[in-house]
């Protein structure tokens, strides 16, 4: 499989995961939650390639983005409620059982760090290193508003060339702070790490050379960033937005 190059890039071992694949024991796809939603179906029938570098998942509520980010990250080993592979806590479990019909095929060498960042549970998380302070010491993330605690955490454990999912990270951000994630995402490209995000942010999915997989209906598909409804959406609004709400405020 080709690698994402960019100017000035090291030489990189293999990307920490080339495939997902049903487990064995995998159920056969049914109309029993998460397995009737058809994205998830599609992955427990064929499985996905992931490709180096950044692959976005695309689409609308309830797609099944989350829920395949989720379960891809758990059964690589992280923290259902976000974290590390060391993050141990819990507030109410709601994952879903995909993690445990998913196989992983990892790239030989590859870094085996990784890191599951999710908007809902960071609260939890906070908590969680507070209680257990790092060695090398951790920010006050509690006293900070949530965007600059979201900043502050892509800095603190975003240095090493792994595996990240991230779960809508822009959920938190502005503008700006969005555009400074896609600086963090593409140093994490260059140090030769792998991420897998689920976003409804525009401006997110325009990182150039990443891959996006639009989710919906038809389950999964390759998408052009100019093709996304997510994208055509937001142009539309932005250029006439009474033309959208006049619908909705009579």
């Amino acid at each position: 499989m080709e690698s994402i190059w960019t100017p000035g890039s090291r030489r990189r071992r293999e990307q920490p995961v080339v495939a997902v694949r049903p487990s064995d024991d995998a159920p056969e796809v049914g109309r029993v939650w998460p397995m009737s939603i058809p994205a998830v179906a599609q992955v427990l029938e064929e499985g996905i390639d992931l490709s180096p570098g950044v692959t976005f998942l695309v689409g609308e509520n309830g797609s099944g983005k989350s829920t395949i980010v989720e379960g891809i990250a758990i059964a690589y080993g992280l923290s259902p409620e976000g974290g590390s592979k060391f993050a141990r806590h819990s507030t109410r479990p709601t994952e879903s059982p995909l993690s445990e019909w998913l196989q992983l095929q990892r790239g030989v060498g590859a870094n085996r760090w990784g890191f599951f960042l999710r908007a809902e549970t960071m609260h939890s998380f906070y908590t969680y290193l507070e209680e257990n302070p790092s060695p090398r010491g951790d920010l006050p993330f509690h006293e900070m508003s949530h965007g600059e605690s979201f900043l502050a955490l892509l800095e603190s454990r975003f240095d090493e060339p792994g595996f990240y999912c991230l779960d809508e990270p822009e959920a938190a951000l502005s503008f700006q702070s969005t555009l400074t994630l896609i600086a963090v995402l593409q140093r994490i490209v260059d140090d030769g790490g792998q991420v897998l995000c689920a976003t409804h942010s525009p401006v997110l999915a325009a990182l150039p050379g990443a891959r996006i997989l639009e989710v919906g209906d038809w389950g999964i598909r390759p998408a052009e960033w100019n093709d996304l409804e997510l994208v055509n959406h937001w142009r539309s609004f932005l250029q006439d937005p009474p033309r959208y709400l006049r619908h909705l405020l009579d």
